[in-house]
């Protein structure tokens, strides 16, 4: 699976449709900046030049911003102006680098469709190690990781799971996960995300 090319445009359309997706989800919340400050660990410094398309966050950053947000990391990657259509096209998706550790994300899955799971490609980088300080969401977070290409290593809660080619993990974003490549080549995976209202969230 050939890595795919992330251009100074591409950045910048990405950043852009974050700002929009932080400061809609966060009106439709009804928080402010202060409030999702406290929800998600971010500084109201950050999340304000987030929203103004100023900032290239790292995941880390986006991760606890979408815990903040209920929601998860892949929602804030999709464009809220889209129209919800059945089909997505390879032309119409952008790819995302890490500032932090070059890993290169884009969802694939119709952005807006009304779906109970989300399909996200992601290649990450010889050496690259990326750490999710995971959160208690109001809605679980289930995710199945299927590699297509190398080999990563997945800590979910200090569990390590050695996953290689066809390799598929099924995991829940309960506890703090870290994605690991530690070989010389990239590896390429594919993550199925679905979300369903916990327990206390239904009563």
């Amino acid at each position: 699976m050939p890595e795919r090319a992330v251009t100074t445009e591409g950045v910048r359309d990405v950043n852009v449709r974050i700002a929009d997706r932080v400061r809609g989800l966060r009106a439709q919340l009804g928080l402010s900046l202060d409030g999702l400050a406290a929800r998600s660990g971010v500084s109201r410094s950050m999340i304000s030049l987030i929203e103004r398309g100023e900032s290239s966050p790292t995941a880390i950053v986006l991760e606890k911003i979408a815990t903040g947000l209920n929601i998860p990391l892949a929602a804030l990657f999709d464009d809220a102006s889209a129209p919800a259509e059945p089909v997505s096209r390879p032309a119409a998706r952008t790819a995302w680098r890490d500032p932090q550790t070059g890993y290169v994300r884009r969802n694939i899955s119709p952005p807006n469709w009304p779906s109970p799971f989300q399909i996200v490609e992601v290649t990450l980088p010889a050496g690259a190690r990326v750490v999710y300080e995971t959160g208690s969401r109001d809605v679980a977070i289930h995710q199945q990781i299927w590699v297509r290409e190398g080999t990563i290593e997945v800590t979910v809660g200090g569990i390590a799971h050695q996953l290689s080619a066809d390799d598929c993990l099924a995991m829940q974003l309960d506890a703090p996960v870290a994605f690991r490549n530690r070989t010389r080549k990239s590896a390429s995976y594919i993550v199925v995300v679905a979300a369903e209202p916990t327990r206390a969230a239904k009563r």
